[in-house]
């Protein structure tokens, strides 16, 4: 479906030109911005680039976008010499007249607490290795970034091609990186005299796990503790690199002549002879075969897969708008697609900094996956976010371990997890439960793109699981014949205490649309409506009101005048945003809950999907001026840098969720959502053109 709005009303369609509207977009560097650091990749391996076009300057990209390379199985724990347990991380509450146990962090004694900071720690994802250049001065010294001159540098999203060029000296160099489409390599290819001189070596060099929240794969300490071995034949050499009961490997594959010798451990270096030169590096859990695809490959593989991903999915042209703001928004809109594939097209949940480099030790945040995953479904990509969906098959017996450790039903979805689905201590993220209604959401967007009996009956025990923990933790209140949501949570916005907490107003709405949708789904299947959901249904509590607006919660009545509750997250417009409207909601109220929220909260103290999630809700209040200015809105967290990356602070220099949340936002203010009366509802007619092909409809 193509729809086309001209300033002066409907015009003629035509197709929209992706080839032209992603190459204006190609990134340009023409200097050493460390936070404006390229990646390539193919949603299960990425590999991060300073302006050289490999990994040559770590150390003065640590506080940048670093350089990293990580893949989705590269993964490792340090030995557990303390002989922890995890239930030594278990700390029991008072809840609704009974005792339940939450895997928290503790802060004392100290066998629990280094229990659970060692689970925390532990498995973390790997900086599988840095690549980059040694380029040696004429005076004998290693050149510094500051040394690179007439620097040049572009990224074609629709090659995937990074082309880079920069002078030492007076001699330039010349680099084209690639990674493949579907194997875990990076291709380079490097003309300059420098090669022939002896001055301009490749590096090959595996860090040290940092054990920290962030891991910049920068690390060369500990040496002693981790192994790397070498060995060679004819135009070729294998890297073997083992940390503890980790072991993986990297196949070296060069044309012409060169030769490669270990400078000192964990490093080694690659010395070429003619002045230009070819390198594939495949990282493998595996032994990996003797021949890989070399760099030639590797360009037709990325132009081949590059131009499927631009031209099968969705495509937004703004070009012709008169608001200034309508480029930035279309460059925002297609550097967003270009880094969630990269970063989180894989087969499990990708973690808030993808594959670029850790945040909370690498492990993925599943009430994040909304952000990461919605978007794949609304541009037309249902297959990608599916991929991701095999996690919670993978995942669901530990998930109903959990739930029946804590006396419920079904599957309760972790928080913060890894590949296998384990849980991590977090005093937070244990009682975090808005993760939960996510596998409905999915559910019922893979079914709107396939409605048909295979799609039933692949997610139906996920489905069901989940709204069986959704039912049991539910608690009735027999004085006011109601069900109540809490006490024993935290609200999305994570400002509560989860001892005190009840009837947070999102979550509450998402329970009953979720418990309504797995409904449906029983239906579908042939089967009885189940009883306990619908007697749920029935009686949960009603949406929490105080003078014309909804509150964060029920428990309290506050929300609007502590300035703590002004802060973080703004979730109480996600039951009109991210969820459709349900029988709980009163729309006059939402807008004058929007309005207040607009005006009264700290926004500089949000994160950057917020903004999106603002969106969204603007434009089913039909507000689309709104909806507009909430994606622009002037605040440090809704920064998009140059390689389109959504800046939070110096902690999280990147976050794929507001990426995700702004292709969400995006498509359901073009395309719309289920009963909309007007056509690209989130889209101004002032100012604004807009086309767009092959958008879904947001529920």
């Amino acid at each position: 479906m193509l729809f086309t709005s001209l300033l002066s009303g409907p015009g003629t369609a035509q197709p929209i030109d992706r080839k032209a509207l992603v190459e204006r977009h190609t990134v340009v560097n023409q200097k050493a911005d460390t936070l404006s650091s390229l990646s390539l990749g193919n949603g299960k391996f990425c590999f991060t680039a300073d302006v050289t076009g490999l990994q040559s300057f770590p150390e003065e990209y640590e506080k940048g976008i670093p350089l990293g390379t990580q893949s989705e199985w590269g993964w490792h724990s340090f030995p557990n010499t303390g002989g922890y347990k995890l239930e030594e991380a278990y700390k029991e509450y008072k809840l609704n007249g009974r005792t339940v146990p939450y895997t928290v962090q503790w802060s004392t004694p100290q066998r629990n607490k280094d229990a659970s900071n060692y689970f925390r720690e532990n498995v973390h994802r790997l900086q599988l290795g840095n690549i980059g250049f040694e380029i040696i001065k004429k005076d004998g010294t290693p050149a510094r970034l500051a040394d690179l001159e007439q620097i040049y540098q572009e990224l074609n999203m629709w090659t995937g091609e990074l082309k880079s060029s920069f002078t030492i000296e007076g001699e330039r160099v010349d680099v084209s990186t690639l990674v493949h489409q579907e194997k875990d390599e990076v291709a380079v290819h490097v003309q300059s005299a420098l090669l022939e001189k002896g001055r301009l070596l490749i590096r090959v060099r595996f860090p040290f796990p940092s054990n920290a929240f962030a891991d910049m794969g920068d690390n060369w300490e500990g040496a002693d503790k981790h192994r790397s071995a070498l060995s060679t034949a004819n135009g070729a050499a294998l890297l073997t690199h083992t940390l503890d009961t980790t072991t993986y490997y990297v196949r070296l594959q060069w044309n012409n002549k060169a030769a490669i010798s270990q400078k000192e451990a964990h490093y080694f270096l690659i010395k070429p002879t003619g002045s230009e030169f070819s390198l594939n590096c495949l990282f493998s859990q595996v032994l990996p075969a003797a021949k890989i695809p070399r760099y030639d490959e590797v360009k037709a593989n990325n132009i081949s897969q590059w131009k499927s991903f631009w031209t099968r999915g969705g495509a937004v042209d703004f070009s012709g708008s008169t608001d200034p703001r309508a480029n930035e928004l279309e460059r925002r809109v297609v550097l967003s697609q270009y880094l969630t594939k990269i970063q989180c097209e894989g087969s499990y949940p990708p973690q808030e900094t993808g594959l670029t480099y850790n945040s909370w030790y690498g492990k993925p945040h599943m009430e994040m996956h909304w952000w990461h995953g919605v978007h794949f479904a609304l541009w037309n990509r249902i297959d990608l976010l599916e991929k991701t969906l095999s996690w919670y098959s993978r995942a669901l017996p530990l998930a109903k371990k959990i739930a029946a450790r804590q006396g419920y039903l079904g599957a309760r979805w972790q928080k913060m997890t890894d590949p296998q689905g384990n849980e991590s201590p977090s005093s937070v993220g244990a009682f975090l439960v808005w993760q939960q209604p996510h596998l409905i959401y999915f559910a019922e967007l893979c079914y709107r793109a396939h409605p048909n009996a295979q799609t039933l009956q692949r997610y139906k025990e996920l489905v069901f699981a989940t709204a069986d923990f959704m039912a049991t933790f539910v608690n009735y209140d027999s004085a006011a014949k109601r069900f109540v949501l809490g006490k024993g949570l935290i609200p999305a916005q994570e400002r509560y205490k989860p001892e005190e907490t009840f009837n947070p107003t999102y979550e509450l709405a998402y329970w009953h649309w979720a418990l309504s949708t797995a409904q449906k789904w029983r239906k579908r299947l042939g089967m009885q409506e189940q009883y306990i959901w619908a007697s749920i249904l029935e009686r949960l509590s009603a949406l929490p009101v105080q003078k014309g607006v909804y509150l964060a919660a029920e428990s309290a009545p506050d929300s609007y005048t502590n300035p703590t509750y002004k802060t973080d997250h703004p979730s109480v417009l996600g039951t009109y945003g991210m969820l459709p409207a349900t029988p709980l909601l009163d729309t006059t109220v939402m807008r004058n809950t929007f309005n207040l929220v607009w005006t009264d909260w700290d926004w500089k103290d949000t994160w950057g999907w917020d903004f999106p999630m603002t969106a969204m809700t603007a434009t089913r209040l039909h507000m689309p001026e709104k909806a507009i200015d909430a994606l622009f809105m002037k605040v440090q967290t809704n920064t998009y840098l140059v390689n389109g990356h959504n800046y939070q602070d110096n902690r999280l220099r990147l976050y794929l969720p507001g990426n995700g949340g702004l292709l969400t936002a995006v498509a359901m203010m073009c395309a719309g959502y289920d009963g909309a009366t007007k056509d690209h509802p989130g889209i101004p007619d002032k100012g604004w053109k807009v086309r767009w092909e092959g958008l879904k409809k947001m529920p």
